[in-house]
């Protein structure tokens, strides 16, 4: 472990807390960031999940309107199957949520779209309906983010504060 009177540890924390500052500011302002970044960074993940609830929720367009719906409302008119098919991409928001540091709280109510959409979702009919209306991926998507956004902006004060020696 490394000393707490050694420079180069603190410097090293600050460094991360500024590049995950910078990641989490492209979140604010919707650009993917560095394009040679690692795959694994907070705004290529957020950039997947977009693409995924996109896909999921607002793929399609019912022409002469501006409803939008997605394959989870397709694939939610197989009884059974499609409910299930459609909870595995809500499960890895959920996990992808843990990993990039997420409050369990904000894990909770991802988790509570998602069951709200897989349960409702299989009635029948209504379900297709309330799939196309309630749209639980992009949800998660926007409590993700705004999580995100806040757990920066709490990051920044701590560190004002510390440079200002309080």
């Amino acid at each position: 472990m490394r000393s707490l009177a050694n420079g180069s540890w603190e410097m090293e924390m600050a460094t991360r807390q500024q590049e995950r500052a910078n990641s989490l500011d492209n979140v604010r302002d919707g650009t993917r960031g560095d394009a040679q970044g690692p795959a694994g960074s907070v705004e290529a993940r957020i950039a997947r999940l977009d693409r995924l609830a996109k896909a999921l929720d607002s793929r399609f367009r019912i022409p002469g309107t501006s409803i939008r719906f997605g394959w989870d409302s397709i694939l939610g008119l197989v009884p059974g199957l499609g409910g299930a098919v459609t909870f595995v991409p809500a499960v890895m928001q959920i996990v992808e949520g843990r990993r990039v540091g997420a409050r369990r709280s904000t894990l909770i109510r991802m988790a509570v779209n998602s069951g709200l959409d897989f349960f409702i979702g299989g009635v029948p009919i209504a379900g297709d309906v309330f799939d196309v209306f309630f749209k639980a991926n992009r949800k998660n998507l926007e409590l993700l983010k705004a999580e995100l956004l806040l757990s920066t902006q709490d990051e920044r004060v701590v560190s004002a504060a510390k440079s200002r020696g309080r």
